[in-house]
């Protein structure tokens, strides 16, 4: 199964159980609506849980109640986990938007034809993402629309219009 990490669990919240969380996504009061997720564990085991209650708060973050968590205790061992949904609870996103998961990895060729390698990170940034590509160098561009001819997650692959990126594209040897 697919996981994708929305929150870490930053520490114990009152005395009840409850636990503060850095948001790990795009819209924090998604909390208010989840009811069941997943910690995780360790690297690649996760535990289902319910989510009894969750509301945004200040300084970007969220407080949720975990059904079994009523100790400052039991909060505490939750400390620095992460709490997860499984891909069929993950937002829907608008058409043309894609999680960051799914873009790295995708082989990258331009509209010419040339192969320019494969997207192997995804910088967040508050203008656009800029997808880096490594093949035979490295190359860094905006996630701008006008580059991205076709975006096809399912089988892995984008084509950049070759044009716009001979424009935005910076190729690093």
């Amino acid at each position: 199964m697919d996981y994708f990490r929305i929150g870490l669990i930053l520490r114990p919240h009152g005395v009840h159980g409850e636990v503060k969380l850095l948001p790990l996504t795009d819209d924090p009061s998604r909390f208010k609506k989840l009811k069941d997720a997943y910690i995780e564990v360790s690297e690649g085991s996760y535990k289902p849980i319910k989510v009894v209650s969750a509301k945004a708060a200040a300084e970007n973050s969220a407080i949720a109640k975990i059904d079994g968590v009523d100790t400052v205790e039991i909060a505490e061992s939750l400390r620095n986990k992460y709490i997860c949904v499984d891909r069929a609870h993950a937002v829907k996103l608008p058409e043309g938007t894609y999680f960051v998961r799914d873009i790295i990895g995708c082989r990258v060729v331009s509209s010419d034809g040339n192969e320019l390698g494969v997207v192997e990170d995804v910088y967040e940034t508050n203008a656009n993402d800029v997808y880096v590509v490594r093949g035979r160098g490295r190359l860094s561009v905006p996630a701008l629309k006008k580059l991205l001819d076709n975006v096809d997650i399912e089988n892995k692959l984008i084509v950049f219009n070759a044009e716009v990126l001979s424009e935005v594209g910076l190729f690093e040897d």
